[in-house]
C-alpha cells in the first residue's frame, strides 16, 4: 500500500476514513494522559507533513507515545518508507498490532515497548502528540526533546498556553479546521534551548468524551497547537 500511496494524492476525506478504522485505547491510563488523537486532527496533522512539506513520501517516520497506532498506520497508509511507534504502554501497543493487521499493514510499521529514551538512530520526521502535562507538569517536555535528537522534522501536538473561546468559535466555523497563531513563549524557549527552529504552530479544536471519574462534561472543547520543527541537530 505504501508503493501504491506515493504514486497518488490521497484525498483528505479518504485519510480520515482510513484513520477512523483504527481502534482507540479501550482502557485509557490517565496518569499517561492518554487521549484519543481523532482522526479528524491527526489527518490535519499527517496532510500537512505529507503535502504541504513533503515530510511523509519516501521518509522514515518515528512515532513517540503512538497508542493504538493512528499517526503511524497513517503514514504508512501515505506512503512512508518505514515506520516505528513507540510507547511505554504495553497493552495499548497490542491494540497498536492489531489495528495494523486489520488494516492490512502489519509490515509496514515496527513497535517498541518502552519510554522514549530507548529510541537510538536517526528518522527524517517525528509525530507526536505527547502529554499535555495535566496530570503532572512539563511531561511533554521529554518528548519535545528526545524528538529534537531522533527527527530532521518534528510535528507535536500541544495543549494551548490558554482557553480562547473566541479562537474556539473561530474553529467552529472554520472551513479548513485550523490558524496559524504565535508559539506558547515557554515552548518557544525550551524548542530553541533543545537546538528546534519553529517553522508554524496551528491551532485546531480538540473535542474529547468524559473519559475518567473527575471529569465534569459529558464532552470537552480546547484548542490544541500543531508544532512544525525543523531540527537544527539532524541533517
Amino acid at each position: 500500500m505504501g508503493e501504491y500511496a506515493q504514486r497518488r494524492l490521497i484525498r483528505k476525506i479518504d485519510l480520515e476514513r482510513f484513520l477512523s478504522t483504527v481502534q482507540f485505547n479501550p482502557t485509557p491510563i490517565v496518569n499517561l494522559e492518554q487521549y484519543t488523537t481523532s482522526e479528524r486532527i491527526a489527518s490535519i496533522m499527517l496532510y500537512i507533513a505529507a503535502y504541504t512539506n513533503n515530510d511523509i513520501m519516501g521518509k522514515c517516520i518515528l512515532d513517540l507515545g503512538c497508542g493504538t497506532g493512528r499517526l503511524s498506520l497513517g503514514a504508512a497508509f501515505l506512503g512512508a518508507e518505514s515506520v516505528l511507534g513507540v510507547d511505554i504502554d504495553r497493552a495499548v501497543l497490542k491494540v497498536a498490532v492489531a489495528n495494523a493487521k486489520n488494516v492490512a499493514l502489519a509490515s509496514s510499521v515496527d513497535w517498541v515497548n518502552g519510554d522514549v529514551s530507548v529510541v537510538n538512530g536517526c528518522f527524517d520526521t517525528v509525530l507526536q502528540n505527547p502529554p499535555f502535562g495535566v496530570q503532572s507538569r512539563n511531561a511533554d517536555r521529554a518528548f519535545l526533546a528526545k524528538a529534537l535528537t531522533s527527527g530532521r522534522m518534528v510535528y507535536s501536538l500541544h495543549n494551548h498556553p490558554e482557553m480562547d473561546k473566541r479562537l474556539i468559535g473561530m474553529l467552529k466555523s472554520s472551513g479548513t479546521g485550523l490558524f496559524e497563531v504565535q508559539p506558547s513563549i515557554f515552548l518557544k524557549r525550551f524548542i530553541e534551548q533543545h537546538g528546534g527552529v519553529i517553522r508554524a504552530v496551528y491551532a485546531m479544536l480538540m473535542s474529547i468524551p468524559k473519559m475518567f471519574d473527575f471529569h465534569t462534561k459529558i464532552r470537552h472543547d480546547f484548542v490544541i497547537d500543531l508544532y512544525v520543527i525543523e531540527s537544527s541537530i539532524i541533517k
